[in-house]
């Protein structure tokens, strides 16, 4: 007589990212603690911090933090590749000495000027989109040198000397109001570009696969994404924006000199990182990004309005980014434990437990 097994019951898969309802996915992530930070930091300084909530505050904030918004919208979708772009600052420089020389010794209108000048970052950043998507070379060694040349291309175009005093409506549009709030003009275009850089990377395929490169470039590669093509499009994003970015800082500034964005880009991938955005890449949200810029914003603009010097400022947001960086790293590992955990905790409880009857030695 032949016994027949039963075949084991066929286990279902559940994937971590969708075994939670969709509201925890969405208000329990790394994004959505940096926007309850920015919150909490905001109304502490609200109701304790003298002048913090006067309508000048808000405005110099947003100004003063307009072109780190800018630019962190594309260096945020170059890290979810796993790649990285620190030329971004003196990108900024060439496109506002491009610009400056143009208007003053070209007798170029601003908007001609700030064109040609936004060509010219296109040109830089897929420059460098080439060299890391084509011909192979690591990024970060890529863009450390073109960090130096567009720095002294830079020097080249203005010959050392500061180019200053550009048309006053150009300027006063650069550093007015929207109306009577206290939001710059300078909030709409970045507004737009938010949008348009959070539709790019949630709501396409061409944001799928700059998520799935970052995970794996080559498994990316194999399901059909044009890893090449993606990470070129990326970096000539960088440049175009870094090079509209360039274009502001000389408006508001009234004047491009040979040090113009230094230090840019150090700032800009700062916030990135403490909004979320993995450095390893495959993982990040521009929310979470705007959120980051704006916490750096407020706690900066906090501790000046209490007399805090630029070296208390600059340990205190050092140590934040630390910790973030950090947190990123950790958290996922505890996650990895309790999820190692609870399926033995689970078959310890399922485990049975024999009683015995009567008559019956326990010990047996």
């Amino acid at each position: 007589m032949t016994t027949m097994t039963r075949p084991p019951a066929q286990q279902s898969r559940t994937y971590p990212a969708h075994a939670h309802g969709l509201a925890r996915r969405v208000l329990l992530t790394r994004e959505m603690a940096v926007v309850l930070g920015l919150l909490v930091v905001y109304a502490w300084s609200w109701f304790n911090v003298a002048y913090f909530d006067q309508p000048l505050t808000m405005f110099n904030l947003l100004r003063d933090n307009a072109t780190i918004l800018m630019i962190a919208l594309p260096m945020t979708l170059i890290i979810v590749t796993g790649e990285i772009d620190l030329s971004v600052s003196s990108t900024l420089a060439v496109s506002a000495a491009v610009t400056g020389v143009l208007v003053k010794d070209g007798g170029l209108s601003v908007p001609a000027a700030a064109v040609i000048a936004i060509l010219v970052g296109c040109l830089l950043g897929a420059l460098n989109g080439a060299l890391v998507a084509y011909a192979g070379l690591p990024s970060l060694a890529v863009t450390i040198g073109t960090l130096a040349l567009y720095r002294g291309l830079v020097e080249g175009i203005i010959k050392t000397k500061q180019v200053s005093d550009f048309p006053a409506k150009w300027q006063d549009l650069a550093t007015t109001h929207i109306g009577d709030s206290p939001l710059p003009v300078v909030v709409i275009p970045i507004v737009v570009m938010a949008i348009a850089f959070a539709l790019l990377l949630h709501f396409t395929s061409f944001g799928r696969g700059i998520v799935e490169i970052g995970l794996n470039d080559e498994a990316a590669h194999f399901s059909g994404v044009n890893v090449p093509r993606t990470k070129l499009i990326l970096f000539t994003l960088s440049g175009a924006v870094s090079a509209f970015a360039g274009v502001y800082a000389l408006m508001r500034s009234n004047s491009v000199a040979i040090d113009t964005g230094t230090g840019v880009e150090l700032q800009v991938i700062a916030a990135v990182l403490l909004g979320g955005v993995s450095i390893f890449g495959g993982r990040g949200a521009i929310h979470g990004v705007i959120a980051g810029v704006l916490l750096i914003g407020v706690l900066s603009s906090s501790l000046r309005l209490l007399g805090q010097g630029s070296e208390t400022i600059t340990i205190i947001i050092g140590l934040l980014l630390v910790a973030s960086v950090v947190s990123s790293n950790f958290l996922p590992r505890l996650r990895e434990l309790g999820a190692s955990l609870r399926p033995r905790q689970k078959a310890t409880a399922a485990q049975p437990t024999t009683t015995p009857t009567s008559g019956e030695n326990p010990e047996r």
